[in-house]
């Protein structure tokens, strides 16, 4: 039985602290008026406005001077003044985007932190399910580490909810089909507000959220009695119930990804979407069981675990990040080739505002997989694994943050305190919820059939 370690806890509990405070803190600095953003940007904008007004004013008092009527003097003076007239409306509605864009920031970085940590524990409860209907000989040894981080499913499901329920009630302006002023002027969005409505929407949420979290508990409940059984009964259940879970995941997962996600730009729509964020939550579930596998290990738990273990998690690890990078590319090269407005304009966006991230993300998620687990003895190597793993989440941490904040931050993002405070908040939670989850049963589920080939597994 796994002990949750004081050291652990408490760094588990700090990280909800400092995370907590800081986004506290990001909240109250967002600005609440326009003229707190005028006030921020001032020091950019004040000698390029300066220089436009100076060069205008000369202009218009030179012309006389040129052999110019001073009626049409006068006549270019005025038109010249409605000239500023217009482009000072247009500035104060820049200043108003801004500070929209500003106000969503912290709201955004809670979303994007909120997401990740929920997509990796919904990432393991897939392949957790893949294992039972494959009845796969290799894996049982890991899982109870499986089933300790979909634990984080309730809870982590439960602020997501909450977050799109905010959403719903305009406390925050994630999604802008939900502003009815918007909607009202946009034809697009009109044509599927049968689907993109609130209500709806939310009902979607808790159909997703309630069907996978109750596949889990089932499962786990069966698996917690399988330690006890005498016969299979309780295996075949769980292969019952994974076949099931899957079919049912396959199209929750992807209408998820659509809703969470892709309405954060209404206008634009990828039939890959589904199937690229899901690449994005298997890959980063499996990768956080080697890693938590790995950690375990070296505090001499998990003993049955082996090199071999490890090895087949770091070629998923592999495998599934060249997975992803095909349908990053495949999504990318299709839009970006038929060269159509309305969809090209996304990835235009993400190229010019997000230029570091949006490439970075190739590196992080394709290049240093590929280069690190390439070789077949460095797949046995944990610290290895692990250096690898942590390039993965981080990779997929910034292929949420690209996801989503170019659609509600827009080019007023950066990386600051609401983002790592964000990061810290949910971390710690994870943390916290999947170590003490470990601490409430056996680490090695004795019921399974396959449980005696896992344990000797090599090769």
């Amino acid at each position: 039985m796994y002990t949750l370690s004081s050291k652990l806890k408490l760094t588990a509990i700090i990280f909800m602290i400092v995370g907590a405070i800081g986004l506290i803190y990001g909240f109250i600095a967002a600005p609440e008026t326009v003229e707190d953003v005028k006030e921020m940007m001032a020091s950019e904008h004040h000698g390029e406005e300066h220089a436009g007004v100076e060069s205008s004013e000369i202009n218009v008092e030179q012309l006389p001077g040129e052999g110019i009527s001073e009626e049409h003097a006068e006549e270019t003076h005025a038109a010249a003044e409605g000239g500023h007239g217009e482009e000072a409306a247009h500035d104060n509605e820049h200043y108003e985007h801004v500070l929209h864009q500003l106000q969503n920031k912290p709201w955004s970085a809670l979303y994007v932190a909120a997401f990740f940590f929920f997509m990796i524990s919904l990432g393991v409860l897939a392949f957790y399910a893949i294992q039972y209907a494959a009845q796969a000989g290799w894996s049982p040894v890991l899982f109870r580490v499986m089933e300790a981080i979909t634990a984080y499913l309730l809870p982590g499901g439960i602020i997501v909810f909450v977050l799109l329920m905010l959403s719903g009630f305009h406390v925050n302006h994630l999604f802008i089909w939900m502003d009815p002023e918007v909607v009202a002027h946009d034809e697009i969005i009109q044509a599927k507000t049968a689907y993109l409505n609130v209500p709806f929407f939310l009902i979607r949420a808790a159909i997703y959220l309630g069907g996978w979290i109750l596949f889990r508990h089932l499962l786990r409940k069966n698996s917690l009695k399988m330690d006890d059984a005498t016969d299979n009964t309780y295996f075949k259940k769980n292969f019952k119930l994974a076949a099931g879970f899957l079919v049912f995941f396959i199209v929750t997962e992807s209408m998820m990804s659509w809703d969470w996600i892709m309405s954060l730009d209404p206008h634009w729509f990828s039939t890959l979407f589904g199937w690229f964020v899901f690449a994005s939550l298997f890959v980063s579930g499996i990768t956080t069981i080697a890693i938590i596998s790995i950690y375990l290990k070296s505090r001499g738990y998990l003993e049955f675990v082996n090199d071999s273990h490890i090895h087949d998690l770091a070629k998923f690890m592999f495998g599934i990040s060249i997975f992803w990078t095909y349908l990053w590319f495949s999504q990318f090269m299709l839009i970006w080739y038929s060269n159509i407005p309305e969809e090209v304009v996304y990835f235009i966006t993400r190229m010019e505002d997000y230029p570091v991230l949006f490439w970075g993300m190739l590196v992080t998620n394709f290049i240093f997989p590929v280069l690190l687990l390439m070789n077949s003895d460095y797949k046995r190597v944990n610290w290895f694994v692990i250096m690898t793993g942590i390039i993965i989440l981080a990779g997929h941490y910034l292929n949420v943050f690209v996801l989503v904040m170019p659609a509600t931050v827009g080019e007023s993002w950066f990386i600051g305190v609401s983002e790592i405070s964000a990061v810290l908040l949910f971390g710690g939670f994870f943390l916290f919820v999947v170590f003490n989850a470990l601490t409430k049963a056996p680490l090695l589920v004795k019921g399974n059939p396959f449980i005696k080939e896992s344990k000797h597994y090599h090769y």
